[in-house]
């Protein structure tokens, strides 16, 4: 079977850290993607969360209105609340983020404006699972567009 989600959106307010009681990052997000065209077009509102290094990097990278992909799973969730009533939850796990547009295109430079331009690299990104701890470095994409031959 497989879980594979694969999305690119703008992100609708800025991400959230937090620790595990055990330290772990957390960090949830919610991204903006459009869905059909013209006249039938709608957004989608989808609820993220990356653990561990990933969860650090969108921390640390991101902020509301930034392009973003993500790359994971979708994963539910059920919990009681305080007032004994069934909660329930679906989200994106994400397991990869990259930039979705170069710095050039977000300061409103030359560029194709939204989406991957060229020149862009995805930065790599850690797996989202608290039990797969990893120990990349991420360092944020260098804007490479001056070295294209066109």
């Amino acid at each position: 079977m497989i879980n594979k989600v694969i999305l690119m959106g703008r992100l609708t307010r800025d991400p959230e850290l937090r620790h595990t009681s055990a330290g772990t990052p957390v960090c949830s997000f919610s991204i903006a993607v459009d869905n059909g065209y013209g006249e039938r077009r709608q957004t989608d509102f989808i609820n993220c969360v990356a653990w561990n290094k990933t969860a650090e990097f969108v921390s640390n990278y991101f902020e509301k209105g930034k392009m973003i992909i993500v790359i994971g799973r979708i994963a539910t969730r059920t919990w009681e609340g305080q007032d004994g009533k069934k909660n329930y939850a679906t989200e994106v796990v994400a397991s990869e983020v990259s930039f979705g547009e170069t710095k050039r295109s977000q300061d409103g430079g030359a560029g194709f404006g939204g989406g991957v331009s060229a020149g862009a690299t995805p930065a790599p990104a850690a797996p989202a699972f608290p039990d797969n701890p990893v120990d990349e470095v991420f360092t944020p994409l260098l804007d490479t567009d001056d070295d294209l031959p066109f």
